[in-house]
């Protein structure tokens, strides 16, 4: 598991995930398990995207088993990107559902999310119910995102990134709310020396994934929102470098 390494989280099975008590159902509070969750993420988007097949599946536990966070990728091919479906949960009332869909990188597992987090805003009485249209909502929408992902990937590979402007762009990131202090040196070192080949190219596709490297040790409660964030601020960075040199 290399998506979630410190912070009171951990690797997970998906035996484990199902393991964990499931809090107990009252008039205003319904949990939704782990497991099942998980498992109808999974079996939906084989359903309603034929294309792919399911490549792997990561779980991170924190709080005692308490926050789940997850991602499944799926597979059509490509041999750098996957196409993937982040999820979280919570049984202790700290998290909503939550889905948030994009690609990873095949060779690291360094997440891409694009858009939203298609949220439920409560483990409320009808949670199961709307827990459906929230799945098939999201899965409907990763196979745009995961072409968009695609795109970008591939101009951020032909545009050149200096060591001035990456460092920077650290100062941005971190200035954005992006990354952490402690986070700052790690999107450093993976630019300066990465952890694999296919980034050494200085190109603004390596610095995205230093950043998305450094990502890795994000808390499980906020880890989608940061992915997030940092996919819009490469982006409009990416726009503006690009307007710049029209």
């Amino acid at each position: 598991m290399t998506l979630i390494l410190h912070r009171g989280a951990q690797e997970a099975s998906r035996e484990e995930i199902g393991e964990i008590p499931i809090p107990i159902t009252t008039r205003s509070y319904s949990p939704v398990a782990h497991g099942e969750l998980a498992d109808s993420l999974a079996k939906r988007a084989e359903y309603l995207l034929p294309e792919f097949s399911l490549h792997k599946s990561q779980f991170g536990l924190a709080r005692d088993g308490q926050q789940l966070f997850g991602v499944h990728s799926f597979r059509n091919g490509s041999t750098d990107l996957a196409l993937s479906i982040g999820f979280r949960n919570s049984y202790d009332k700290t998290l909503s559902v939550g889905i948030a869909v994009g690609a990873s990188v095949m060779v690291c597992d360094n997440l891409a999310l694009s858009g939203d987090i298609t949220l439920m805003r409560k483990h409320t009485t009808n949670v199961e119910t709307d827990l459906n249209s929230l799945i098939v909502t999201a899965i409907l929408k990763a196979r745009t995102a995961f072409h968009q992902v695609k795109a970008d990937a591939q101009s951020m590979q032909q545009l050149p990134l200096a060591d001035d402007e990456a460092y920077r762009l650290i100062g941005l990131m971190y200035g954005r709310g992006v990354i952490s202090p402690r986070q700052i040196p790690v999107v450093k070192n993976e630019w300066m020396e990465p952890s694999h080949d296919e980034f050494r190219e200085r190109t603004m596709w390596a610095f995205y994934n230093a950043v998305t490297e450094a990502l890795k040790t994000t808390p499980p409660r906020i880890i989608m929102e940061r992915h997030l964030l940092a996919s819009k601020v490469i982006a409009n960075v990416h726009s503006e470098i690009e307007r710049a040199e029209a």
